[in-house]
């Protein structure tokens, strides 16, 4: 959270965010665009832990006029709390509320319905007159107004409203696009298909300006990075003359569209520079063209084995659960598919139905059933039942736990060489864990190792000297860490003891 400010201002743009590394990219794009109104106003940014009432004290404490918020499909609800406990402070204020949930109808979160005015689109371009308008006493006629998407060329770049606090401790999230050439029916870029372009001759120097002042973990916000593959070439070939050793730069790539000029830029990089985000999804043919995601196989591997296996990039790879036609075995083959590749992650998602995205129109066929309220995920499918789709999401997060956090490197491959495939022998160890009232989120680390070595022995059947000198090597092979009480005593083969 911010810290408290007695400074006053007109203007207050503020985000509930992720979590405190993760700082609200189109709050700053807002202001950099509110020319003579800027210096009227501030940008203040919480997080899911902070307690409405006490960021709405702290944004009534600024006394604005105008609030701007922005709504998406994992802030919905503290946004919603937030804006409740702000209008009893201050209900003379005018709200603003704009994102992917305020879409002006009846069933949108709390804080949009609670709004004065919800801004649908992106708001660059109609935000400032806006402001202007409302700090003069005139309100819009309507509740919603439609901004036009704007031209990016004539936008002041953002990157100037990062605080060296921003740039020294977060991650900085930067643009050289907006858009997608792609309209995968899941995904918000099926609204507005299409890829608008930042001008490098203004956007690289920008980011350049940002690595001199410090920024060390950038995080490009393009949807599909790749998608012009010249202009990722020209992006990184900028990025290697000018990341300094022990800084990273992130994108999101799609699964081809990855030439020799793209893999040679990419593959001058030393380990760790690089860290690509890969939309994989599905590797069913059938469910990947009825989400109008259809992606040459080939292409696909041949990208996978790249960046896997020939580069020095870090890869997150992205699989989605209730796919509209995809049951438990195809998914759990293309999980095994994709874990052969080797990546360093692989997030497990489940399928969301994200307000204004065409994959409602395979509800019916495919009896798609979704949750009501944010974050809109499914239930079941034709292919799923309930209770397989709740598998797979502890699936998913225990994958996160013990895999994706690179925690058990050596022990875990010894659960799938002892139990088979490793999809199912996870989602086994997982299901072991499901019916623990203790595994749950924030279990200490040595007891889950303690979960992984006891299954191992007693349900997968493998050696014991093998399976704790595995557990043993992992839980010290990256800290300095004590070996003791219930861990110890199940590596010597003891029963338990307190800690």
């Amino acid at each position: 959270m911010n810290e408290p400010s007695e400074r006053a201002a007109d203007i207050v743009l503020a985000a509930v965010n992720a979590r405190y590394a993760h700082p609200s990219f189109g709050l700053r794009c807002l202001r950099a665009q509110l020319g003579d109104l800027r210096p009227r106003s501030a940008i203040r940014e919480f997080d899911l832990h902070a307690a409405p009432g006490a960021a709405a004290a702290e944004l009534a404490a600024l006394r604005p006029r105008v609030l701007g918020l922005g709504l998406y499909v994992w802030n919905a609800d503290p946004a919603s709390a937030l804006v409740r406990e702000f209008r009893r402070r201050r209900p003379e204020t005018a709200v603003v509320v704009g994102g992917p949930e305020a879409r002006g109808e009846a069933d949108d979160p709390e804080a949009a319905r609670l709004a004065d005015v919800v801004v649908r689109g992106e708001g660059e371009s109609a935000f400032p007159a806006l402001c202007a308008s409302l700090l003069a006493g005139r309100r819009p006629a309507g509740r919603a107004i439609d901004a036009p998407a704007p031209d990016l060329a004539a936008l002041a770049p953002p990157y100037g409203e990062y605080s060296d606090d921003d740039l020294a401790h977060r991650n900085v999230y930067v643009e050289t696009s907006r858009g997608c050439p792609f309209a995968c029916d899941y995904c918000l870029s099926s609204v507005d298909p299409g890829v608008r372009e930042w001008p490098l001759e203004r956007v690289l120097p920008a980011i350049g300006d940002l690595l001199d002042r410090g920024a060390r973990r950038l995080k490009f916000v393009d949807r599909t990075f790749n998608a012009d593959p010249d202009r990722a070439a020209r992006v990184l070939a900028f990025l290697f003359d000018r990341l300094p050793p022990g800084a990273a730069a992130q994108f999101e790539l799609a699964p081809f569209r990855l030439p020799p000029a793209l893999r040679t830029a990419i593959a001058r990089f030393p380990p760790g520079a690089l860290r690509f985000e890969v939309g994989v999804q599905t590797f069913d043919p059938d469910v990947a063209a009825r989400i109008r995601r259809p992606f040459p196989a080939r292409e696909r591997d041949e990208t996978l084995d790249f960046l896997c296996r020939r580069s020095g990039a870090a890869v997150h790879a992205d699989l989605i659960a209730g796919l509209p036609g995809e049951g438990m075995e195809s998914f759990g083959a293309g999980f095994d598919r994709l874990l052969a590749f080797g990546p360093d992650e692989i997030q497990v998602g489940i399928l969301k139905r994200l307000r204004g995205t065409a994959i409602g129109r395979h509800d019916d066929e495919w009896g798609q059933v979704y949750r009501a309220a944010p974050p809109y995920d499914v239930l079941e499918t034709k292919c799923l039942s309930r209770d397989e789709v709740a598998r797979l999401s502890h699936f998913g997060r225990h994958w996160e736990v013990y895999a994706n956090r690179q925690r058990f490197p050596r022990a875990l491959p010894l659960l799938w060489r002892a139990s088979g495939r490793p999809f199912d022998a996870f989602l086994a160890f997982s299901d072991g864990l499901i019916e623990r009232r203790d595994a749950v989120e924030g279990r200490p680390l040595d007891e889950r190792a303690e979960d992984l070595l006891r299954y191992l022995v007693d349900v997968a059947g493998a050696d014991r000297a093998a399976a704790a000198e595995a557990v043993r090597s992992d839980w010290t092979h990256d800290a300095p860490r004590r070996v003791g009480g219930r861990l110890r005593a199940a590596l010597e083969g003891r029963k338990g003891e307190t800690p």
